[in-house]
């Protein structure tokens, strides 16, 4: 298979996706919701984003391919132990996101998972002042969107305590 009949099969499978995201979206209840937005809002909005990403992605492998690409960092294979921490990110975060909270859970989700990337790009050592650094980032990160779900969007998501704060 040539390098365009790749591209295009890419595409076409980025426009499939959003095609069915957006039907799968037209098929959910559209009953206005918190401030008149519907359940089927965001997916709608994915959908048709990613269905014009497969658009612009198709018309980019019929005029000549994905142009000025540079070539991706990293080994000719995957990195397992990278892949390992980032599952173990993902993993911690769902087995214990109820016992400690969002902030907490996702907070060491994303030190577990920048561990990954980082040692797939090389960065081998555990330095605890780079581990203290992702951790107030990652606390940074779910912090705000812990509160934008509680305050904003009335949703509640597992917390430490019972004020609802964190």
């Amino acid at each position: 298979m040539n390098a365009q009949a790749r591209q295009s099969a890419i595409a076409a499978g980025v426009l499939l996706t959003g095609g069915g995201v957006v039907l799968a979206a037209l098929q959910m209840s559209s009953d206005a919701g918190y401030a008149g937005v519907g359940p089927n809002f965001v997916p709608l909005v994915v959908g048709g984003l990613l269905a014009l990403c497969g658009l612009g992605q198709l018309r980019e492998a019929f005029t000549g391919g994905w142009r000025d690409m540079e070539q991706p960092p990293g080994a000719d294979r995957g990195d397992w132990v990278g892949f390992a921490w980032v599952s173990a990110g993902l993993c911690v975060n769902a087995l214990l996101i109820t016992r400690i909270g969002f902030v907490l859970g996702c907070a060491l989700c994303f030190v577990l998972a920048v561990r990954g990337l980082r040692w797939s790009r090389g960065a081998r050592g555990l330095r605890v002042r780079q581990l203290a650094a992702d951790l107030a980032l990652g606390l940074a990160i779910s912090a705000p969107v812990f509160w934008m779900f509680g305050q904003g969007l009335g949703i509640a998501l597992p917390a430490i305590t019972s004020t609802g704060w964190l």
